[in-house]
């Protein structure tokens, strides 16, 4: 029964946006890829970045820059992150609380919208 759970806690997801679920992926079991999600209890936290786990491993999930959009996780809760893997963290695209709130980070894949700092230059608007 463990076992079903923790396997229950880990789907992919066939895009970004997309609510269909294709098949369950571990964390242990996590390779270079986009557009995955990934379920566990959140161990600790630093900043946006915190530790998920879902009983077949762990992995630090990294949620952007505090000075772009601080998200206020808390240890010990449960959150869904749709993101990418790679080398050996996961960047959040999407987290869902267990209370269904949704905190948007990013919108995919591609250069994100805090790259360049804090001070990088603002597109115009007209």
């Amino acid at each position: 029964m463990k076992f079903l759970a923790a396997i229950a806690g880990l789907t992919v997801v066939l895009g970004v946006g997309s609510p269909l679920l294709a098949q369950t992926v571990p964390i242990q079991s996590l390779r270079q890829q986009d557009g995955i999600a990934i379920s566990g209890r959140v161990d600790g936290v630093v900043g946006n970045n915190f530790t998920l786990s879902d009983g077949s491993g762990e992995i630090i999930v990294d949620a952007g820059p505090r000075w772009y959009q601080e998200i206020n996780i808390a240890p010990g809760e449960q959150l869904t992150v749709v993101g990418e893997y790679d080398n050996g963290e996961f960047d959040a695209y999407r987290i869902t609380r267990a209370s269904g709130e949704v905190l948007v980070i990013r919108n995919g894949p591609g250069r994100p919208p805090w790259a360049g700092g804090p001070n990088r230059a603002q597109p115009r608007t007209p």
